[in-house]
């Protein structure tokens, strides 16, 4: 597949901070790329500089194997994390007051099958609820007939049901050949929408693949996870690694019989025990030791 956008070293700098240090990487067509990192790891100020919003203090953008420059500003799509919308128009005066900026243009109905904005055509922008207000957002990002869209934490703030049917959105734009590149705090989001992922933290990226490599990678264990108050001793005769997250006990084995011997003798019961695979916020916390959502 050909590339779609490229960071050639990007560095940011401010003073006495170097937020964005000899970043690069590639995102190929078609695909949903995740850029994820704790909070001032240095991927806002990245995908900033990738929009065309920062400007970088040395390095490169480029879109399909050109510097970005008036065809990628035309062929962009951006759903910003905080967009202030127009009061007292209607979603459809919105979708064709955007639409309007763009010599480029898509089919207005067209997006609103997309985006499932039929029956809020004539409701007045102050009226939308959470999740409908992100479903016009991406609208609004769409209006140009973008090749690529940036979505920057698209589902903050959504109840469970309304990040999930966002989800199904973002799917759809993708099995139309669009290329996404998504920000999240979620790593079921990550998980569940990225074909690649990049994790940064102190300015650099520190791995990139695809979500199932490197979890194969870097796990050949499960996990066992039991609450806290479960425990009635002291956890040293455990062998295992053993972390505790949140009020959960978790313990990373090879040998899971070997694990619920060693429990039975420091614990009041094993009725509320869990057995996992690895997942993507596992790996975020090896590597980083943060937590995504701190």
């Amino acid at each position: 597949m050909p590339i779609a956008l490229e960071a050639r070293n990007l560095v940011k700098k401010y003073p006495g901070v170097l937020a964005v240090d000899d970043v690069s990487f590639e995102v190929q067509e078609g695909i949903c790329f995740g850029l994820l990192g704790p909070n001032g790891a240095g991927k806002t100020t990245t995908v900033e500089i990738m929009e065309g919003v920062t400007p970088a203090t040395s390095g490169e953008v480029w879109y399909y194997g050109s510097p970005a420059g008036k065809k990628f500003r035309e062929e962009a799509g951006i759903q910003f994390q905080n967009t202030a919308l127009q009061d007292f128009i209607t979603v459809k005066e919105t979708l064709q007051m955007f639409q309007s900026l763009y010599n480029r243009q898509s089919d207005i109905e067209h997006i609103i099958e997309q985006c499932s904005l039929g029956e809020l055509l004539d409701r007045d922008n102050r009226k939308l609820s959470g999740g409908q207000r992100q479903r016009l957002l991406l609208g609004v990002a769409l209006v140009n007939r973008p090749r690529l869209v940036f979505l920057d934490e698209p589902t903050t703030g959504l109840d469970p049901q309304a990040r999930r049917n966002f989800w199904d959105l973002i799917k759809r734009i993708l099995s139309e050949g669009t290329t996404v590149i998504l920000t999240t705090h979620y790593m079921e989001e990550a998980e569940i929408l990225c074909d690649e992922i990049a994790i940064m933290d102190s300015g650099k990226i520190i791995i990139q693949g695809t979500p199932k490599d490197l979890l194969n990678q870097h796990y050949k264990n499960v996990i066992i996870e039991l609450p806290m108050d479960d425990f009635s001793a002291d956890l040293s005769t455990i062998k295992h690694r053993v972390l505790e997250t949140q009020g959960v006990i978790e313990i990373e084995t090879d040998d899971v019989n070997e694990s619920l011997r060693q429990l039975t003798a420091v614990t009041s019961g094993l009725n509320r025990m869990k057995i996992r695979q690895p997942n993507l916020e596992d790996l975020f916390i090896d590597l980083t030791g943060h937590n995504l959502r701190s």
